[in-house]
């Protein structure tokens, strides 16, 4: 079964990190995420762009786009990796290695994936 594991922590915390800290902090994570990727089990990876470019769409009786990222949270989700595990006992050891890696505090959202329209886009 396919889980996302969702990255949340502080933006500006992260943002302001040096380009020396920022490579550093991704030099860990892809530790982990190559010992994944070599048992066959790492999706899609992504990192997103900062939440100032970012756009909400409100449901309701007619849409409504606002600037920003308006989900109720303390942090801000910053990316996501997508890893096949077993079961989720599985997915919460992938996650807890991730966590390690990290040198930030934030939090790891831990979530079963149902694909719709399974598939890649590339750019």
């Amino acid at each position: 079964m396919l889980y996302a594991i969702l990255c949340y922590d502080a933006e500006e915390v992260v943002g302001a990190w040096s380009a020396e800290e920022d490579a550093r902090a991704i030099a860990k994570l892809e530790v982990v995420q190559e010992g994944l990727a070599r048992a066959g089990r790492l999706g899609p990876v992504a990192r997103l762009r900062p939440t100032k470019e970012a756009r909400t769409l409100r449901k309701g009786r007619e849409a409504l786009v606002v600037d920003g990222p308006f989900a109720e949270t303390k942090e801000q989700l910053l990316g996501f990796f997508v890893v096949d595990c077993k079961d989720m006992d599985e997915a919460v050891a992938a996650a807890k290695d991730l966590a390690a890696a990290s040198s930030s505090a934030g939090c790891y959202e831990i979530r079963p994936l149902a694909l719709f329209k399974p598939g890649a886009v590339a750019r």
